[in-house]
């Protein structure tokens, strides 16, 4: 895959991170990682040291943390492995901003919100999606927008979400999942953190919007057996 000879020693450092419960490990860990796209120990250890100072990472005693911003990241990608539903109604949830003279950084952190929350943009100011999912509203977006249960006059999701190109790459990324085990450490590494970015973006509809052989709970099992295996070999190779 391309992404080995791009990755940056930043991305190692956070993958590697994100994908450890809890989310700590040493530094020489670490540059074993990096190593292992042929990043040099230096350029590993200069960016732990920028990632500390710039407030992603906690450094204690020779081990490297995840900030709590960060944190709350892996909680979302460990929600998208296996996420918390309850049955559909029929009902929509609908955010509309109406917030007045909102400062350009409101704007980006609600929008990130959304994201995070799933909601798909209709138009700008109005996110929705089906009301299927167990959360909390964050504060962030309770000041900035009014909430409402709707039920829209027909079926909105293909103005929301390109599921298409959603299924398409989780059918070639479960291909990818059966190579990665011959093809050694780093491409597994690679294909696992793939696979995580892909969840995330998974807009876990119910199933009553979900087109014919939806690959999403396949997704989600063939990672779960391929991630208990290669976590072993993982851990086997930086305890080496």
């Amino acid at each position: 895959m391309e992404e080995r000879n791009t990755l940056s020693a930043r991305s190692a450092v956070l993958s590697a991170l994100l994908g450890c419960h809890p989310p700590r490990l040493p530094a020489r860990q670490l540059v074993r990682i990096g190593a292992l796209f042929g990043i040099a120990e230096g350029t590993v250890r200069v960016a732990l040291s920028r990632m500390v100072a710039a407030g992603d990472l906690v450094q204690d005693d020779g081990f490297y943390t995840l900030s709590r911003r960060l944190v709350e990241r892996q909680a979302r990608q460990d929600e998208s492995r296996d996420p918390h539903t309850r049955p559909w109604d029929g009902t929509w949830e609908v955010a509309v901003v109406t917030a007045e003279r909102r400062a350009p950084a409101d704007r980006a952190a609600l929008r990130h919100a959304m994201i995070a929350l799933r909601l798909g943009e209709l138009r700008e100011g109005t996110w929705m999606r089906p009301a299927n999912l167990v959360r909390a509203w964050p504060e962030v977006v309770t000041a900035q927008c009014t909430l409402i249960d709707g039920r829209p006059h027909g079926d909105p999701t293909p103005l929301l979400w390109d599921l298409d190109g959603w299924a398409a790459e989780a059918r070639r990324l479960e291909r990818a999942l059966e190579r990665a085990e011959a093809d050694g450490l780093a491409e597994g590494f690679l294909v696992s953190a793939a696979v995580l970015r892909h969840l995330l973006a998974d807009p876990l509809l119910p199933p009553e919007l979900l087109p014919e052989g939806w690959p999403g709970a396949e997704l989600r099992a063939r990672y779960d057996a391929f991630d208990a295996r290669y976590r072993e070999v993982l851990l086997r190779h930086l305890a080496g």
